[in-house]
């Protein structure tokens, strides 16, 4: 290792990353690259959000105000949105050992009170101002998670769709015998073979 110290204006900093195994010094390396480059976002794009669920108790909020104006199908799937992105604040209830229900009408009863970036502080276990606290998120961090949990979502329903209509029968009654093979059973073997 190389060490260069005692400059006036450094524009380097080394990192050193110690772990019991390669596997543990990977992760850490890993959560540092990944630590970086949140802060190079927030450094970029000079925008962040209220952190602490904040920002998931508002969407929900609004989700649902917007959903009962819609009816129908339509209605039960944004909720059901607004209902997942609750998982954020339930979750970090759950891993500070506060009761996750509790935490969520205190965070909600803030919010319907017009206080937008109050969110969960898990040391005092009360919603608080989080922007005031100092605890944010970058923008581009949160939008880009939403859109990949999203993303995810559509892809599932899209594989339950493929499932389910492969498993209707066929306008023409059916499947051929011997399964989809086309020559009486799966991929050329005798009829009957491919029916196990």
């Amino acid at each position: 290792m190389t060490f260069v110290e005692q400059c006036k204006n450094p524009k380097a900093v080394s990192i050193i990353i110690k772990g019991g195994t390669e596997h543990v010094v990977d992760e850490l390396e890993r959560a540092i690259h990944d630590a970086l480059r949140v802060v190079g976002v927030v450094v970029e794009d000079k925008k962040v959000v209220a952190g602490g669920g904040a920002i998931e108790t508002e969407l929900s909020l609004r989700l649902r105000e917007y959903a009962s104006t819609v009816g129908g199908r339509a209605q039960l799937a944004i909720e059901a949105f607004a209902s997942a992105l609750e998982v954020i604040p339930r979750t970090l209830a759950e891993n500070a050992g506060l009761d996750p229900i509790d935490m969520l009408v205190e965070i909600r009863a803030a919010h319907e009170k017009g206080k937008k970036t109050h969110g969960l502080n898990v040391f005092e276990g009360k919603a608080v101002d989080m922007k005031a606290a100092g605890v944010v998120e970058p923008l581009r961090v949160k939008t880009q998670a939403i859109s990949s949990a999203a993303e995810a979502a559509v892809m599932i329903l899209r594989i339950d769709d493929v499932i389910a209509s492969s498993k209707s029968p066929s306008p023409e009654g059916g499947m051929p015998p011997g399964g989809m093979g086309g020559m009486g059973g799966m991929g050329g073997m005798p009829p009957g073979m491919g029916d196990y």
